[in-house]
């Protein structure tokens, strides 16, 4: 299997995308790992970590990058020498099996949906986000679609059901909507509207409207939205898991004997907290209902949210969830 980093795409690129990507190269080593972007600075970055570069990475030298700044419809217009666009074209061609970016969101999704191209059937790809909660929970779109139809919805229903029987092996997974109310006739026209199609459909497990207040809950394994109303969910939960962790880190290290609690009693729970709490865990999020795997990191990831990106590539790669997918609809 070849998977292909975006070098260049990121807060923290190339540094953090490097170092990520040589700690997944040695640790998988029967992956090949392919990074698109300046081949200079990233055999730099290679010996100031003083690491020789692994023989399963490859290097594919680009002219230019794509900033968190740029227009949507730059990397089909004046950047199509770019380490995303020339990172899709990969995956397009089949050099390579999925394409991993923690670039601009806009721009991925526009060129992913241009260069890759969306399944047949489907009308719009989500960005499919893990919530990091037990168990775990999809929430879709999560920033790639602000304004949204019913049958959008739905179709996203579909799509991230076959995503979580094929990646994480949930059984007939619940289906939520996520609303201002549990009520049916609550929310906007098309809430209600996607309210009706989800609840009439036979290919999910509809479950109802879901209130944001339900979410740590993990009431549905499912959650779809329209990309604004999910963004705003998706950070604020993030937020909030940081905040708790400083909080808790603030408690125990207020005085001698809560760092001496701490020490004999309540690290090891703590960090197993903390890491149920930590979205980095799952790496990225899959753009859903395009015909190839493409995943979107963080943009303030760094080597360890890179890692897992590329094992959550993996795990997507080797699932069937493209042909479910394309089979139910």
């Amino acid at each position: 299997m070849n998977i292909a980093v975006d070098a260049m795409g990121g807060d923290n690129a190339p540094l953090e995308v490097v170092k990520g990507a040589i700690n997944a190269a040695l640790e998988y080593r029967d992956l090949k790992i392919t990074l698109v972007g300046d081949e200079a600075k990233i055999r730099d970055i290679s010996r100031d970590l003083g690491v020789i570069m692994p023989n399963n990475i490859e290097i594919v030298h680009s002219n230019s990058e794509v900033t968190m700044e740029d227009d949507p419809m730059i990397v089909m217009k004046e950047k199509k020498d770019s380490s995303m666009a020339m990172g899709l074209k990969l995956l397009k061609e089949e050099s390579v099996d999925a394409f991993i970016s923690a670039g601009n969101t806009g721009a991925l999704h526009t060129a992913s949906t241009l260069i890759v191209r969306k399944m047949k059937g489907v009308r719009r790809s989500a960005i499919a986000a893990i919530l990091p909660f037990d168990p775990p929970v999809l929430l879709l779109d999560s920033g790639a679609n602000p304004v949204v139809t019913a049958d959008l919805l739905l179709q996203w229903a579909i799509i991230g059901s076959a995503y979580m029987k094929n990646v994480f092996g949930v059984e007939n997974p619940r289906v939520g909507l996520l609303n201002n109310g549990t009520e049916e006739h609550k929310g906007t026209p098309v809430a209600c509207e996607a309210f009706a199609l989800l609840k009439k459909s036979k290919d999910i497990n509809f479950v109802g409207n879901i209130e944001s207040k339900e979410i740590p809950n993990s009431p549905c394994d499912v959650l779809v939205t329209d990309g604004f109303t999910g963004n705003i969910a998706l950070k604020l939960i993030e937020g909030m898991g940081k905040f708790i962790g400083k909080s808790l880190n603030d408690i125990f290290r207020s005085n001698v004997f809560t760092k001496l609690s701490y020490l004999i009693t309540f690290k090891e729970e703590i960090s197993k907290f903390r890491t149920k709490l930590d979205a980095s865990e799952y790496g990225g999020a899959p753009l859903l209902g395009l015909s190839k795997p493409v995943i979107k990191a963080h943009g303030s990831s760094k080597a360890k949210e890179i890692k897992n990106a590329i094992r959550q590539a993996i795990e997507y790669t080797n699932s069937n969830i493209i042909e479910e997918v394309s089979r139910v609809l």
